[in-house]
């Protein structure tokens, strides 16, 4: 039991130097609530397995100034973090201090009724870790960050990412294939977990963290944590019926939000005024293949193309009409705009204050800051990776069989 609660310990100390970087004994036994003696030795532990180190003084307050620890980067530790949506998946390998080891990764992925997806998500991350010459047993584990209904307890997707094993649950699938821990999350919730240790609502108790990409998602932190709900899908942000067009949604419903305010939309509304004859470097942009549309898209607006910047202030107005309904029901003291959509910076931010303007009772929109992320693109590959953080077992390395993994022979085959 002592070992336990020592392991448990460790863990927890561990966490704290991940997400909140160097800190004292003191502001360790503070956050952990456990006497300085029991910090002491726990610290002393992990130095000596190399997980921590020395990093300078923590500023004076009259007497001796004390040591900060910092987790070791050049601990052989490392995650592999997974970021998917529904045409691209980014896969980079993390150290302890969440600096990309190997080159992110962009690997052309879809996962509307593609039947392989599966195969093609562990091929391409068993290929993107061979690659990076890290060897098993120095992996924690591989967070996946991914769109859908996505049950965290039973670690299945309901929307996505289903194989001929349906027997066995999708991380039990990965699990079994990679024979590492591999935890997934729904990809808005991710996002918000980043943020809220990592990001824009560090120390805040209650925040909204939108995630616009291709959809629209949501991910809310209530009283300081990630709040999912009765079945752990909360945050359907995308389908609230706020749109008066009769287009049919992803979901089979129509008037869902989604329809009017996304990526997908703003690029297919700047197709189609191309088409009638609107002149744009999206022209030009669209033909290179190499990068996704919502990509060129962003490009072109922070460039200042017009009809780029007008398909995307149409998309983040709607989606600031569904931002003000939020703040109605929620009350939250802040709202964070992340996710691919946030790289277009001010662009975004000023359509959807307009939006909460015009339709937030003032009284409770003055109370609620609107704010960019300043993770950007990271957000979701920090989300995934605070995966294994959160849930992974950091203590000793995996052992690793020397036999053929049947498991991965079975998926290439």
């Amino acid at each position: 039991m002592k070992i336990q609660r020592q392991d448990q310990l460790k863990k927890s100390v561990i966490k704290l130097l991940y997400y909140k970087g160097a800190l004292s004994l003191a502001e360790l036994s503070m956050y952990t609530k456990k006497s300085v003696p029991n910090i002491t030795s726990i610290v002393n532990i992990l130095v000596k397995e190399g997980y921590a180190v020395e990093h300078g003084l923590a500023p004076s307050t009259g007497g001796r100034r004390p040591v900060k620890y910092l987790l070791n980067k050049k601990n052989k530790k490392h995650i592999v973090s997974v970021a998917m949506d529904q045409f691209v998946t980014r896969i980079v390998i993390y150290n302890l201090l969440n600096e990309a080891v190997h080159p992110e990764k962009s690997i052309s992925l879809p996962l509307q009724d593609n039947p392989g997806a599966f195969k093609q998500l562990c091929h391409c991350i068993d290929a993107y870790i061979d690659a990076s010459g890290i060897k098993q047993e120095h992996i924690l584990g591989i967070g996946i960050a991914m769109p859908g209904f996505v049950d965290v307890e039973k670690g299945v997707n309901a929307s996505f990412l289903t194989s001929e094993d349906d027997g066995l649950p999708l991380r039990d699938q990965l699990t079994q294939y990679f024979e590492l821990p591999v935890f997934i999350e729904n990809d808005s919730s991710a996002i918000a977990v980043a943020e809220l240790h990592l990001g824009m609502a560090k120390g805040m108790q209650d925040v909204m963290v939108v995630n616009m990409g291709w959809g629209i998602g949501l991910g809310m932190i209530v009283n300081g944590s990630l709040f999912r709900g009765h079945n752990g899908y909360a945050g359907e942000f995308s389908h609230i019926p706020l749109s008066h067009s009769n287009k049919l949604c992803s979901c089979g419903k129509r008037g869902c939000l989604e329809v009017d305010a996304s990526l997908l939309v703003a690029v297919e509304k700047a197709k189609q005024a191309m088409a009638e004859g609107t002149k744009s470097s999206l022209e030009c942009l669209f033909a290179d293949t190499s990068k996704a549309e919502g990509d060129h898209l962003i490009d072109a607006a922070r460039k200042g193309d017009q009809l780029a910047v007008a398909s995307l202030s149409d998309a983040a107005f709607m989606m600031g009409k569904g931002i003000a309904t939020l703040i109605h029901i929620m009350n939250p003291e802040r709202v964070v705009l992340s996710g691919r959509g946030s790289a277009t910076g001010k662009l975004l931010l000023a359509p959807v204050q307009r939006a909460i303007n015009e339709f937030c009772i003032p009284k409770l929109a003055e109370q609620t800051d609107i704010v960019l992320s300043e993770l950007s693109y990271r957000a979701e590959l920090l989300g995934a990776a605070s995966l294994v953080m959160e849930h992974g077992d950091l203590g000793d390395e995996h052992e690793v069989k020397p036999s053929e993994r049947p498991s991965k022979m079975s998926a290439q085959q």
